[in-house]
């Protein structure tokens, strides 16, 4: 089968396809479609190339490390498939991405998507907020039936109403800003959530992914990114911004 037909399973073709741009701005997405089981599905493509640190909680390509991509997919509601990193290297590479990236996963529309900036820092954001809650609940009683448990890549790893975060900051980080920088992009998600008049402090399932530049040559990551230093402020400006959008 033709690698490139748009209607063969899981084949992915581009809306579009910006030009890279090293120097310019770097959170640059582009719309991919496919039809998978008798449905056309999008995903997100942010085409990153050489230069970045991620840190991420993504499925695939989680943890620190440097990156080249960025997807962010749609599947289906229900989602069945049982082994998602594996569905994620194969939608990347019918989109032509190779090398390490962050494959990420939502039942939300995608192409809702929406962005904001502030400062040079960039936040791309989908959201679905059908299944939602507070982080911190009260234990089941110890004489309730314990519910079964799911496995952690099962297929209720995947329910509708994924929040997913993507965020670039166009400076290098340190990894304890890195990681300082998630807890800012959470805190600014949760007050945009309660902003908007949701009682919930986010989905069972969210997800996140902060970029920031690779160090030059005698060039000092910044080492703090909490929401009172200047790059994480902008930070928690940019995921605000997007995320109240996409959830009002």
């Amino acid at each position: 089968m033709c690698g490139s037909c748009p209607h063969q399973r899981g084949a992915l073709r581009a809306a579009r396809r910006p030009a890279a741009d090293p120097d310019g701005p770097g959170l640059t997405v582009e719309r991919l479609s496919r039809f998978e089981d008798g449905a056309e599905l999008s995903a997100l493509v942010w085409r990153a190339g050489p230069g970045w640190r991620m840190v991420s909680s993504a499925v695939l390509g989680g943890g620190l490390g440097e990156r080249l991509w960025v997807l962010n997919a749609q599947v289906h509601h229900g989602y069945r498939r049982v082994d998602p990193a594996e569905h994620l290297r194969e939608l990347a590479a019918a989109a032509g991405l190779t090398g390490d990236g962050v494959g990420l996963m939502t039942a939300a529309d995608v192409e809702a998507h929406t962005r904001a900036d502030d400062g040079g820092v960039e936040a791309v954001v989908t959201a679905g907020i059908e299944v939602r809650g507070w982080a911190a609940v009260p234990a089941a009683p110890a004489t309730a039936p314990a519910p079964a448990a799911a496995p952690a890549t099962g297929p209720r790893a995947f329910v509708p109403g994924t929040i997913n975060v993507v965020a670039a900051v166009p400076v290098p980080l340190s990894d304890a800003a890195l990681v300082n920088a998630v807890a800012t992009a959470v805190e600014a998600k949760v007050q945009a959530l309660v902003e908007a008049g949701l009682d919930c402090s986010g989905t069972p399932t969210d997800a996140i992914c902060v970029a920031s530049r690779v160090p030059r040559p005698g060039e000092e990551p910044h080492s703090f990114a909490g929401p009172r230093s200047l790059w994480g402020a902008r930070l928690a400006r940019a995921v605000h911004g997007a995320v109240l959008d996409a959830v009002t």
